[in-house]
């Protein structure tokens, strides 16, 4: 009679058995699961040690918290599932009130020693205390992380890159003997399910994210699961902040060839341009890795930037130094003149008084011979002296005709100095090489900037 009240007892519960078993503890009771079990915690829950246990790993990106290109550090903030088969482990749930799955501290068993190859520093944060399992011995492990990892920065492309930074898991000590991974979704699955659950991206924007396995070829070796994150750069900040005012700074050494080069106003200017070009490069240093493979092309940018800006200087060096030559030449020219014009007169005074001295020789002979002297000196007298004041009138005249002679030859000697030193032809010598130059300068940056953002978007 009682056994037949206890079996339509069952009958109307469906088999469940009364509420005094429909806790957890009866279940961890049933199993003696305790944290002083070391059946449980001790070692990898198999029966049979050349089993392998097969751990399965899903990974969710929650949010891109920072990509350190100086330090070439990337930190993510993901979400880690794995779940393993425990032998030891299995009940019936229509013996517990249909009890299926139990939280239990996640010391009380054994747990997959994973690890990440590419971590750098330890989450600071406690992982989580507990773990779940279920009636089939099926255990699961939920864990969120701030990892701070290295990843290998391709920055050629800088502001424009999109960078590929690999999470590695794989375990500690166990090799494929003892632990076999494999993933538990693919890789269009969790890049979908990673966009949905999304939290930030700050600078980055995130792409995809590839699951490949590396499954050990020999039993001494480790399975290896990688998870690859592809992420581009937000770029508008760069472009706003760095590459448009090196380009003003550009248009505004091309705008100063407007600027008159008589006085200093132009090379301050250029200076003061080139000078803000070289803080700029001081920043972006700041920025870059101190090794790279390539020479990032905003690095090439800067660079040629600057040496087009520092070969403008230089021509505007030369051209200042040119049109100050034609100022010191008319200077010269000027005080040539003046002494022409001094040694002119000098030689026509000269003259004057050398036939001044040869008239009064004459006027002298004269007065002697108007003069009451005795007779047979006149003639001798007057003869001698106007015969020695005329020898020297004409050797004078001769004399001033040599001069005049040697006066033209000096002239035709010099007549092509003159012609090159006359006013006027360094400023036009420089205008010419400022207006060449600037047709080459003008040429050579629209080439240099157009093959840069060419680079860019292509390379």
């Amino acid at each position: 009679m009682m056994l037949t009240g206890f079996i339509f007892l069952l009958f109307l519960t469906d088999g469940v058995l009364p509420e005094n078993n429909c806790s957890y503890q009866d279940v961890l009771n049933h199993l003696q699961l305790t944290k002083t079990n070391e059946l449980y915690s001790m070692t990898r829950p198999v029966k049979n040690y050349k089993r392998p246990t097969q751990v399965s790993l899903e990974v969710l990106l929650y949010a891109i918290l920072d990509v350190v290109e100086k330090d070439q550090k990337f930190i993510p903030y993901v979400w880690t599932v794995m779940r393993w088969h425990n032998e030891y482990i299995s009940w019936d749930p229509n013996q517990f009130c249909g009890i299926d799955n139990v939280s239990l501290p996640a010391e009380a068993l054994w747990i997959p020693d994973i690890t990440i190859e590419e971590m750098t520093e330890k989450d600071k944060a406690p992982p989580s205390p507990y773990l779940t399992i279920n009636d089939k011995g099926d255990v699961e492990v939920q864990n969120d992380q701030v990892l701070v990892s290295t990843c290998r920065m391709h920055i050629y492309k800088f502001p424009f890159d999109i960078q590929n930074c690999n999470l590695s898991f794989k375990s500690i000590i166990h090799t494929a003997k003892d632990i076999r991974l494999q993933p538990s979704d693919n890789s269009t699955e969790a890049t979908e399910w990673s966009r949905d659950v999304m939290r930030t991206q700050y600078e980055w924007l995130f792409l995809n994210m590839t699951v490949t396995t590396n499954n050990a070829s020999d039993l001494i070796s480790q399975d290896i699961i990688i998870y690859t994150i592809t992420m581009k750069r937000r770029s508008l900040l760069y472009i706003v902040n760095f590459l448009v005012p090196v380009l003003f700074f550009l248009c505004l050494d091309l705008a100063s060839f407007l600027i008159s080069d008589s006085g200093g106003e132009k090379l301050s200017f250029k200076v003061t341009v080139l000078l803000a070009v070289t803080v700029l490069q001081l920043i972006l240093n700041e920025i870059l890795p101190a090794s790279s493979n390539r020479i990032p092309l905003i690095a090439v940018y800067c660079i040629g930037i600057f040496a087009l800006m520092l070969l403008s200087l230089l021509e505007t060096i030369l051209v200042m130094h040119l049109m100050e030559k034609d100022s010191q030449a008319s200077q010269d020219n000027k005080a040539d003149n003046g002494r022409s014009k001094d040694c002119n007169k000098r030689g026509k005074a000269n003259f004057h008084n050398s036939h001044q001295e040869g008239n009064e020789w004459t006027q002298c002979g004269c007065i002697y011979d108007a003069c009451e002297t005795p007779s047979e000196l006149l003639p001798v007298t007057k003869e001698g002296n106007s015969r020695k004041g005329i020898e020297e009138y004409h050797a004078l005249e001769k004399l001033s005709d040599e001069l005049r002679e040697m006066q033209k030859t000096l002239s035709l000697l010099l007549s092509n100095t003159k012609e090159v030193a006359k006013p006027g032809y360094w400023t036009r010598v420089a205008k010419k090489v400022n207006k060449v130059f600037f047709i080459f300068y003008l040429t050579v940056v629209s080439l240099f900037l157009i093959i840069i953002f060419l680079k860019w978007n292509t390379g």
